[in-house]
């Protein structure tokens, strides 16, 4: 299979669970904070249809990095707003380092038990590799402080509101900003460097499933 057509059935698959489960871990986090905004939008969901976003879901096909549709959040219905702002956007970007490890240990096992020298098995070798490598890119490439991602969100909590109302300001030239750099690939180098790092973490993490594997022979 041309292996333009195997990126993008990869990064389709990509689209509709990693940015979904992304999206809906940030609903959840604020939901068990005691914000329940998203619950009321109905954004406590996987479905696809209800999170993606076009241009952040093109930009996930053609360059490897993207977004979803923000999910609504009011931190004043929060327990502990600043806080719970923090957490509620470092789920999204968790969530992803969660799918990443679960796809390790399953990639391990394939490798291990799987036929990876037939054709198909080189296919499945490669979308599931790259699965695992998107999945680790797009936790960081969300705590980038630029809207609409994660990080900005982050930025926003930790600084004071006359620093906020600033940002909020100018928040549609940061995001042509970021759709920019995304089209001149200025963030693939930075980013595919800081997800060989996750990567080399998450095969240390999950030394385990190796120790398993050589037992099981």
């Amino acid at each position: 299979m041309n292996e333009t057509i195997i990126r993008y059935l990869t990064m389709a698959i990509v689209v509709v669970t990693a940015l979904p489960v992304h999206e809906a871990a940030h609903g959840w986090a604020a939901d068990r904070l005691g914000d329940h905004t998203a619950r009321d939008a109905g954004r406590l969901t996987l479905n696809p249809m209800a999170h993606l976003d076009l241009f952040g879901s093109l930009a996930l096909v053609l360059f490897g990095f993207g977004w979803a549709k923000p999910v609504p959040i009011n931190p004043s219905r929060m327990r502990k707003p600043r806080s719970g702002l923090v957490l509620t956007a470092l789920a999204g970007p968790f969530s992803n380092l969660l799918m990443a490890g679960a796809v390790m240990v399953i990639f391990k096992f394939y490798l291990h038990f799987g036929n990876t020298a037939t054709s198909s098995g080189i296919l499945f070798t490669q979308i599931i590799y790259t699965v695992l490598q998107t999945n680790l890119t797009l936790a960081v490439f969300n705590l980038l402080p630029v809207p609409p991602l994660d990080g900005s969100t982050l930025l926003t909590a930790l600084l004071p509101v006359s620093w906020r109302m600033k940002l909020h300001k100018y928040e549609r030239v940061f995001y042509v900003i970021l759709i920019l750099l995304l089209y001149l690939g200025v963030l693939r180098i930075p980013m595919n460097i800081a997800a060989e790092v996750l990567f080399s973490g998450l095969n240390w993490a999950t030394a385990g499933v190796d120790f398993l594997l050589q037992l099981l022979g």
